[in-house]
């Protein structure tokens, strides 16, 4: 075998064990929260039950929050969440585009719902919480960049909105205290909420013709 495919062989190798690492230490994490709480999560609890080294954790995810972060991200952010957004982004007319936005919104929240249900049960403080609840907003805010490019390019945009705009309201009005008020505090069903987000996009955002 040739010295450079043998070096790719090695490469795409450790890539695999790397993933499988990150993997086995966001389960055994996941194990622990659920059977000990968030006090039995510790660092060393966590490689014992990874069969990893506790450095090998420090190495990868650098605290218990990262860890807890990583959760949350594969959580919302799966293979589902990957999907429906490329199915959005593909479609050609700008109003579809938006709804599927809507569509988007209900899937990463209904599933972070259900995962930060999981770090309250398990007593993770609120502060910890909070810091893991704003690193979602910047993450969602910096993927929502596409839709508005997407809109501006097909000329659907409103006129004077700007992009940054544009993107504030679509962060705002997609954004996890919406969601919260209505169908957590108001007990609307997330699909509700999604039809009310999608039309409510719609008239804020784009041209109507």
């Amino acid at each position: 075998m040739p010295k450079s495919a043998r070096r790719a062989y090695k490469s795409l190798t450790r890539q695999r064990q790397a993933h499988e690492t990150r993997g086995r230490i966001v389960e055994a994490t996941r194990q622990l929260l659920e059977a000990e709480g968030y006090a039995g999560m510790t660092v060393e609890a966590v490689a014992r039950r990874a069969e990893v080294a506790v450095q090998t954790v420090y190495a990868v995810f650098g605290s218990k929050t990262g860890i807890l972060a990583e959760l949350l991200n594969q959580t919302t952010f799966g293979a589902d969440y990957e999907n429906t957004v490329r199915q959005t982004l593909e479609e050609r007319d700008p109003e579809k585009r938006l709804r599927g936005a809507a569509r988007i919104a209900r899937q990463i929240h209904d599933a972070q719902r259900a995962g930060f249900d999981l770090l309250r049960g398990a007593g993770v403080v609120a502060p910890e919480l909070a810091r893991l609840e704003q690193e979602r907003e910047r993450i969602r805010y910096g993927r929502e960049e596409a839709m508005i490019v997407s809109l501006r390019e097909a000329k659907r945009l409103r006129p004077g909105l700007s992009s940054r705009a544009a993107r504030d309201i679509l962060w705002t009005l997609t954004g996890s205290d919406v969601y919260r008020m209505l169908v957590r505090e108001r007990g609307c069903s997330s699909r509700k909420y999604q039809d009310w987000l999608a039309d409510t996009l719609v008239q804020s955002l784009l041209i109507q013709s």
